[in-house]
């Protein structure tokens, strides 16, 4: 009887398994096409709003838009929540303090495109951690991930101007290629909801220092459409939204796998761009788009 159980249960596990690269990889290029707006509003805000005050209100909205679920399931964790702590510190740290407010930082003086193109080197970081923790890539996967870093070196050698900004943009690379690779670590205990709530909460208190410094030195901000609706885009869709789906995919696909899929996001800046800001979009930068978008679909493929 166990042994015609087993039996009945081997398919619809099967199914699932199937499925389950296809949803990570459609998460994660949800993720990333939402991100790629947020390089937009830090660019637009980087004269109204201080870096470190829009990454703390987008925290603070994201916060309340997480709570009425996250709160509960994170309070019914709260021994693994304990226990783990310092993993879940660090990547409040990582992933929620830190890449932001370099992001934000980074927008005063470096264009959204080349934010996106420095930003769309994160994932060779990331399959460089992933195989320092012994996942092994493959050829397809590697050849594919060096077919869009090409795309992503041609674009932003051919068009960008490295300057003092794009450091911080560096910075922020380094720091989100860690909180990725982090997430494959997850302990099992840690629900998806319970620990974006918590990551969000850590992320918001180490924050508040930095917050009082800065609303003592610059002030605060104007409250008006201009830049509340950024805020609202970037706490609810760009956090809330945004890290669930790349937090799930990571579960899901591995940080290396959907890294490629990041590679995505300087074609979206840069069709974001032409849409919003009438930029427009050269023959060499087509072609350049086309390797990322080559390299993308290789490296996602299944090995079978």
């Amino acid at each position: 009887m166990a042994t015609a159980l087993h039996r009945t249960a081997t398919p619809r596990t099967r199914s699932r398994t199937a499925a389950a690269p296809a949803l990570g990889l459609a998460l994660a290029a949800l993720a990333t096409v939402v991100w790629s707006g947020s390089f937009v509003t830090s660019r637009a805000l980087h004269d109204s709003v201080p870096p470190v005050q829009h990454a703390f209100w987008r925290w603070v909205i994201a916060l309340a838009v997480v709570a009425p679920l996250g709160a509960r399931r994170a309070w019914r964790q709260r021994e693994p929540i304990r226990r783990h702590f310092r993993y879940v510190l660090l990547a409040s740290l990582l992933g929620v303090a830190v890449y932001n407010t370099l992001v934000n930082q980074a927008g005063l003086t470096t264009p959204a495109a080349t934010m996106g193109m420095i930003m769309a080197a994160s994932p060779v970081l990331m399959a460089v951690f992933e195989r320092l923790g012994g996942v092994r890539l493959g050829a397809r996967r590697t050849t594919g991930l060096l077919t869009a870093c090409a795309g992503v070196v041609l674009l932003v050698g051919g068009g960008a101007r490295f300057g003092a900004g794009d450091l911080w943009m560096v910075a922020a690379c380094c720091s989100f290629a860690g909180y990725s690779a982090l997430l494959r670590r997850r302990p099992a205990e840690l629900g998806g909801t319970a620990f974006l709530f918590t990551t969000f909460l850590v992320g918001t208190v180490l924050l508040l220092p930095v917050q009082a410094a800065s609303l003592a030195l610059q002030g605060g901000f104007s409250p008006t459409p201009g830049t509340v609706l950024p805020l609202l885009y970037v706490g609810v869709a760009s956090s809330a939204v945004a890290f669930f789906a790349w937090n799930k995919a990571i579960a899901l696909i591995g940080a290396a796998r959907a890294g490629i899929v990041y590679y995505l996001q300087p074609v979206c800046v840069a069709l974001l761009s032409w849409a919003l800001l009438g930029e427009t979009t050269t023959g060499p930068q087509l072609l350049c788009m086309a390797l990322i978008l080559g390299g993308v679909v290789l490296g996602t493929g299944s090995r079978r």
